[in-house]
């Protein structure tokens, strides 16, 4: 690129973007297509019945759209290095575009709307309160292809509240304005992205309250920063903000009376957020030396050692320091469930869920046998080929621990926390403390059977 004039730059970056598009739009079909070689009918043979576990028809999209095998999104999203969650959600979107949004789907197709303006409506048809039916749905549909998909949020919304105006598909409040369709559907919401954690330790709040909450929010919002700077506070105003609605949402889970006399020992915490921090220690001395930064389980991210210490120094905030367990001891007992201890040291191991791309944290997961544990082993005189030993145990959400169980997806821990997993069509994969890597990727996968009901 060093050779290429300023015109030149610019008609690659044009070109590069077309593709980028054209590339999105096939992935959209590439989902949809995924999705009808996975129909219902394939989990279910001639004697077919349901039974708790195993894989189900499951529908991912809106009224009309074909229901879809459940297990079938993980190997799309194991090639596409993304979640199984965020595999669903692609092909939810592709058929809810395909089925019930058909004119929007050509627009994508033809290159006129670009795949993810397209997804942003899918989303919203999907998850619309009251659900939206085929009807409606087209409704919308003809509304956003007739501005080739050129709408906001907000436009978004009220073409939506309009499509269950129209179809009557919810109660109207005898109060509201009955020109007014948006007043059908109730925007008010408090949104906490707990997964999403800043490297600074922060999290984004979204919210969409009543005018006149909006405004005493506001207000006390204010007072606190106010009073803040009064007692001495050098941040500027919008952290002082900031911690004011901390307060907020402290003093109405408990009463701070730390200084009146009370012995602050008998309050309850006020803080009602658990989060796990890790930090390097060591000993300088008698005195115990901690390293200026640590991690925080809670998104997976980096802490500062100065900012546990500000928010411990809160006198309603419970801290609890528990003894370090070294990954690396070999921790095992004979009883199939596994000892708190020993969930703890696999918890801490592992940190998500192993399965390719899935960061769900650990704490939320089951804990798998690598190789199953034999409970009719030791009355048979037979070694436990599973034994409920460190070696042998994973963290896995409960979605990819019926994976592991009800389908040909396979694994093994090839060292402490690393694991190699094989899907279905051959492709594998290793997951470890770095995160998940592709490994040799099948040109020609071969095919797998699915295993049959018994």
């Amino acid at each position: 690129m060093d050779d290429l004039t300023a015109a030149g730059l610019l008609a690659l970056a044009r070109n590069r973007k077309a593709a980028e598009e054209r590339a999105a739009a096939d992935l959209l079909e590439v989902a949809a297509r995924w999705a009808d070689l996975h129909p219902p009918e394939s989990i279910h043979d001639a004697a077919s019945f349901s039974a708790a576990g195993w894989e189900h028809e499951e529908p991912i999209a809106g009224e009309g759209c074909p229901l879809v095998a459940e297990f079938c999104v993980a190997e799309l999203g194991g090639v596409l290095g993304m979640s199984s969650t965020g595999a669903k959600r692609l092909i939810g979107h592709a058929l809810e575009l395909r089925h019930r949004l058909p004119r929007l789907w050509a627009q994508v197709q033809a290159g006129r709307v670009p795949a993810w303006k397209a997804r942003a409506v899918a989303e919203t048809t999907i998850h619309s309160s009251p659900a939206l039916t085929r009807e409606a749905a087209g409704f919308v549909d003809a509304q956003v292809a007739a501005v080739a998909g050129r709408v906001g949020p907000a436009q978004l919304d009220r073409l939506v509240a309009e499509a269950i105006k129209r179809y009557d598909l919810a109660t109207v409040d005898p109060a509201a304005d009955p020109e007014d369709g948006y007043l059908h559907v109730d925007p008010r919401h408090v949104t906490i992205d707990t997964q999403d954690v800043h490297f600074a330790g922060t999290m984004r709040i979204e919210a969409d309250v009543d005018i006149a909450d909006a405004l005493d929010l506001d207000r006390a919002v204010a007072r606190g920063a106010e009073m803040q700077k009064v007692l001495g506070s050098a941040l500027p105003l919008d952290a002082r903000r900031a911690k004011a609605l901390g307060d907020l949402a402290r003093t109405q889970t408990a009463l701070d009376l730390a200084g009146t006399g009370t012995d602050p020992q008998r309050l309850p915490a006020a803080r009602e957020v658990v989060l796990h921090a890790h930090f390097d220690a060591g000993f300088s001395g008698d005195t115990t030396v901690f390293g200026p930064t640590g991690r925080l389980e809670e998104g997976q991210r980096l802490v500062l050692l100065e900012q546990v210490q500000e928010w411990c120094g809160d006198s309603g905030t419970k801290v609890t320091i528990k003894p370090v367990i070294d990954l690396n001891t070999q921790l095992a007992t004979d009883a199939y469930a596994v000892p708190d201890r020993i969930r703890e040291q696999v918890v801490l191991r592992d940190r998500t869920c192993v399965f390719p791309w899935c960061t769900r944290p650990a704490r939320r997961c089951d804990i798998d046998h690598v190789i199953p544990y034999d409970p009719d082993a030791a009355a048979e005189g037979r070694t436990q080929p599973g034994p409920t030993r460190s070696d042998n145990l994973a963290c896995l959400c409960r979605f990819h621990h019926r994976l592991k169980t009800h389908s040909p997806w396979r694994y093994e821990m090839v060292a402490p926390g690393a694991f190699e997993w094989t899907s279905p069509h051959g492709h594998r994969y290793r997951r470890d403390h770095t995160g998940t890597s592709a490994i040799d990727p099948p040109d020609d996968p071969p095919g797998i059977p699915r295993p049959r009901r018994r």
